[in-house]
């Protein structure tokens, strides 16, 4: 019986210095593998493909506006005659990623161009475009959109705009949304 107890107690003391389940678990390390994406965009850009053009006209005595649509209609205020040729709105190719929608930012001051001959100028003001100005104006449809704008040309008499051609350069901005 002794035998017994010692056998007993020895088994208690080997319990408690393995720990109460007898069996500690076996740390087995478990890997697992995760997915990475990206997706390379195309590159937003805009590019003039037609320039603006008023045409070819004659001030009278009070001089006036040319008015060019968008659409590339003219119309005229004031004592200015339209002359024959040809006149046109400006358009941008803006591209970028399908459906991707952007912002349109006119002048908002007016655009001095200036005779070539002289250095007598007019200005180019009222500016509007389609689609329309402003945040999220565009959207980028199979990953382009063609942008059209025009504006109105102040023009004084003869005297302050003599003949000869005028030119001049202005910036529209095309931002991502």
């Amino acid at each position: 019986m002794k035998r017994l107890i010692v056998s007993i107690f020895s088994l208690i003391c080997l319990l408690c210095v393995t720990g109460v389940n007898g069996f500690s678990q076996i740390s087995i390390p478990v890997s697992a593998t995760g997915q990475i994406f990206a997706e390379i965009i195309p590159v937003f850009s805009a590019s003039e493909t037609s320039q603006m053009n008023f045409g070819r006209f004659s001030p009278g005595p009070q001089g006036g506006d040319l008015i060019l649509s968008p659409e590339s209609t003219v119309s005229v205020l004031g004592s200015v005659f339209k002359g024959t040729g040809t006149h046109n709105a400006a358009s941008f190719y803006v591209s970028g990623d399908v459906d991707a929608a952007y912002s349109i930012s006119l002048p908002s001051n007016p655009v001095v161009i200036t005779n070539t001959s002289n250095a007598k100028t007019m200005r180019v003001e009222d500016w509007v475009s389609i689609p329309s100005p402003g945040i999220g104006a565009g959207i980028l449809q199979n990953g382009f959109q063609v942008v059209y704008v025009g504006a109105t040309l102040k023009i004084g008499t003869l005297n302050d705009n003599p003949v000869g051609t005028y030119s001049g350069s202005y910036t529209i901005t095309f931002d991502f949304n």
